[in-house]
């Protein structure tokens, strides 16, 4: 009997296992994300994967169309503007609640906002709430006094380090209600007083970090740190049951590295817009067993098509646009877009052997480029050859651009010779950008100095030294070394200089980037909101996402200007003349090809997706069709 015990224990914590993971109903919804939710606190997020979530299970002051990125109203139902651009009044709609039926309220939007300027939370976009008059300010000043506490506390017994701990965060509250420009005026008005005018306001209001969370709820993992003075933010908030949201969908599962599971939140203002009662978001690491999971129907919607196969897969699909274009040319005259002529085309004549229809590319809101590292000397404290701008062009210039997506991404990424993706920002006429031109790059290599004065194929100074050779930085993946071989080979060829590859893993081959620890490095860069600054501020002056070190006052002073300009089409003129400057002239960075997202969903069932560049999907718009 003894020895039967353990074993009917044994198979009773199997059962009990398995009857907790029993399968649950089928969601209307199934998709892949593209990658796992790092967090669902909404001030601390950065990743695409977890704004995606937020933008179910909250909702800010006012949307986007995800079509057309017009405003909408959200929380807000209505605003009004001064005259100045500097002060926005926000008036909230009585009948927004928290999923929990507690009222939505001007103080919710305050406290969040007011968890973001803290460094205490460590907000990913804490720089975005320096628009916020006295923002940044008082972002600055809560620094200061949490380096100074532990000087302070010094001896002190542990209650006194937390009276003095208390005492300094609500001397921080008063300061910030005090200084910074943020205000209830009542339950459902809100004011806020920017620092300078910016246009794109509203659209950065429509972002993650800006949506509000519930006090109570997040107050109640708060604690104050004896040891630092600082606020100590447990997260458990933001799992079910515990989290409370005022988006379309309320969160029942969040199992880590497994499945997010949403339900409807019927108590949601605007319930009658929601189109799936329930979505299941699955968490697949491995590309090619995402792709498998599509193919054997478990999933409606694959959010990221990363196999190294994709480019047979995109030939495919091709071959189906091909035989199928004249219908595909008379439903477009017809004024349908992309997702309609899909959906008839696949009613009408499935794939045949060797086609496929569920693959779809869509132009991203982003850019795939090299860095140059513009400061006067490398970090070694050896030469840096690219301090020059003539030396950035030339290199531009002898760029392929054409055959590096035709013939080694093979994926038809549209060529980039800007930044910014060219039609993304309503009202802004991008700049030309250098174009490939061998036999210019030459010139402009021999005007700055650097010419083959000895017929060895390699390029000297005046002294007769060799062109340094060219170190390009990259982080480890297939993909990248191939392209930067690529691009090695057609310096070599072209210009006359050696090169050498320097792959690093992913992580240390960002802190080199950071540090500016390299002389060419592999970029990438994707738009937060619909403005021509989301690209062109990594190029300003001590902008901590200048990694190529880039400073030049006169671009300083387009976009300082650009800042202060009340007039819309004034202000887009300076940023377009900032740009040009950029892109035809300095060349800190070269644009190679703007990027593509691949998704896989069948055309005829699964509706609603955005085909905008910012690819921004809500959840609550999609209908699988059964």
């Amino acid at each position: 009997m003894r020895a039967i015990l353990p074993i009917l224990l044994l198979l009773a914590l199997l059962a009990a296992a398995v009857l907790l993971d029993r399968p649950r109903q089928p969601a209307d919804l199934t998709f892949i994300n593209r990658g796992e939710v790092h967090t669902l606190d909404p001030q601390r997020m950065s990743w695409l994967q977890d704004f995606r979530i937020a933008d179910s299970i909250y909702e800010g002051l006012v949307r986007w169309d995800n079509d057309t990125f017009e405003i909408l109203p959200g929380v807000a139902e209505s605003w009004d503007i001064s005259a100045d651009g500097l002060t926005y009044t926000f008036h909230l709609r009585g009948n927004a609640r928290w999923s929990n039926g507690d009222p939505v309220t001007a103080h919710d939007f305050v406290y969040a906002w007011r968890r973001a300027l803290f460094p205490d939370t460590a907000a990913g976009y804490a720089d975005l709430f320096y628009r916020l008059r006295g923002g940044q300010e008082f972002f600055n000043w809560r620094r200061g006094q949490l380096a100074t506490f532990v000087e302070e506390a010094r001896g002190l017994s542990e209650v006194r380090r937390r009276q003095l701990a208390q005492q300094r965060l609500d001397e921080a509250r008063r300061r910030f209600d005090e200084t910074v420009g943020l205000a209830a005026q009542d339950d459902r008005t809100l004011i806020v007083t920017l620092e300078v005018p910016t246009p794109y306001m509203l659209d950065l209001l429509a972002f993650g970090p800006f949506m509000p969370v519930h006090p109570p709820t997040v107050e109640a993992h708060v604690s104050l740190d004896p040891a630092t003075g600082s606020l100590r933010q447990r997260h458990g908030w933001t799992k079910p049951p515990h989290l409370i949201g005022n988006g379309p969908y309320v969160l029942s599962v969040w199992r880590y590295k497994r499945d997010l599971r949403l339900e409807r939140n019927d108590r949601y203002w605007n319930a009658g817009s929601v189109g799936s009662d329930s979505v299941l978001c699955v968490y697949v690491e491995d590309a090619n067993t995402a792709v498998l999971a599509y193919k054997t129907g478990s999933i409606d919607w694959l959010s990221d098509v990363s196999v190294d196969y994709r480019a047979d897969m995109m030939a495919q699909k091709q071959r189906y646009m091909v035989r199928n274009a004249a219908r595909s040319d008379e439903l477009e005259a017809e004024g349908l877009g992309y997702n309609e002529i899909m959906a008839v085309l696949a009613r009408e004549s499935p794939p045949l052997p060797g086609e496929r229809n569920d693959i779809h590319a869509f132009a991203a809101y982003g850019t795939y480029f090299f860095n140059f590292n513009c400061q006067p000397t490398l970090n070694s404290g050896a030469f840096n050859p690219f301090k020059d701008a003539r030396v950035r062009r030339a290199f531009s210039r002898s760029v392929d651009k054409h055959a590096i997506v035709d013939r080694v991404t093979r994926m038809g990424q549209p060529v980039a010779h800007t930044l910014i993706p060219p039609g993304s920002i309503a009202g802004f006429s991008g700049a030309e950008g250098l174009q490939y031109d061998p036999a210019m790059a030459r010139r402009e290599l021999a005007e700055a100095g650097w010419s083959d004065r000895n017929g060895d194929g390699l390029v000297e100074d005046e002294s007769g030294s060799p062109f340094p050779t060219v170190e390009i930085l990259f982080p480890s993946s297939t993909e990248h070394k191939a392209i930067s071989q690529a691009i090695a080979n057609m310096w070599e060829r072209e210009l006359g200089v050696r090169t050498r590859l320097r792959e690093e893993e992913t992580k240390v081959a960002g802190t080199h980037l950071v540090e500016h620890n390299f002389m060419v490095a592999r970029g990438n860069w994707f738009g937060d909101y619909g403005d021509p600054t989301t690209f062109l501020d990594i190029h300003r002056t001590g902008n901590s996402n200048n990694d190529r070190n880039y400073s030049n006052p006169v671009f300083d002073d387009l976009m300082a200007r650009s800042d202060a300009e009340l007039d819309p089409e004034k202000r887009m003129r300076l940023l377009e003349e900032a740009e040009a400057m950029i892109e035809n002239d300095a060349a800190p960075l070269l644009p190679l090809f703007h990027q593509v997202t691949l998704y896989m969903y069948d055309p005829a069932r699964l509706r609603n997706i955005s085909t905008h560049p910012r690819l921004t999907q809500f959840l609550h718009e999609l209908e699988v069709v059964r």
